[in-house]
C-alpha cells in the first residue's frame, strides 16, 4: 500500500473513504487536533493515520541549504536542517541570510551531529 499526504480534514476524510493507501499522513496545521477522529475512522477502514509537526531533513552541502530554502515550502511541518557540513565553510553573513530565512519558514538549521531520525535528504 502507498502513503498519502493530506493537507486539509476533507482531503484526509476523501482518502479514508478511497480506501487506496495504507498511511495517511496530516499535513495541515490544526491537523493535530482531528488526529483522534481520523486515526479512529482509518483503523476502521484499515488505514493509519498519522500527524507529525517536524521532519528532519540532513543537508550535504552549503549549495543544498541554499537551494532548499529557496524552494517553496509545500508542508506545515517544522523542518529541522541537519547540517553535515563544516558551517566555517560559510561566510558568517551567508549562514545568518540563511538562518533569517529558515527561521522566517519556521525552519531550524542545526548541526549535523544532532541527527537522531531522518525523512529526507537535500544534496
Amino acid at each position: 500500500m502507498t502513503t498519502a499526504r493530506a493537507t486539509t480534514k476533507g482531503e484526509a476524510i476523501h482518502l479514508l473513504e478511497a480506501a487506496e493507501v495504507g498511511l495517511i499522513h496530516l499535513d495541515y496545521e490544526t491537523g493535530w487536533q482531528d488526529t483522534s477522529e481520523l486515526k479512529r475512522l482509518g483503523e476502521e477502514a484499515g488505514i493509519r493515520v498519522e500527524y507529525r509537526g517536524h521532519e528532519s531533513i540532513a543537508v550535504k552541502s552549503p549549495e543544498a541549504l541554499a537551494a532548499g530554502l529557496r524552494r517553496p515550502k509545500l508542508t506545515v511541518r517544522q523542518r529541522n536542517l541537519f547540517c553535515q557540513f563544516d558551517f566555517k565553510t560559510l561566510p558568517v553573513q551567508e549562514l545568518e541570510v540563511l538562518e533569517e530565512k529558515a527561521a522566517r519558514l519556521g525552519d531550524y538549521i542545526l548541526a549535523g551531529h544532532l541527527l537522531q531520525e531522518l525523512d529526507s535528504t537535500w544534496v
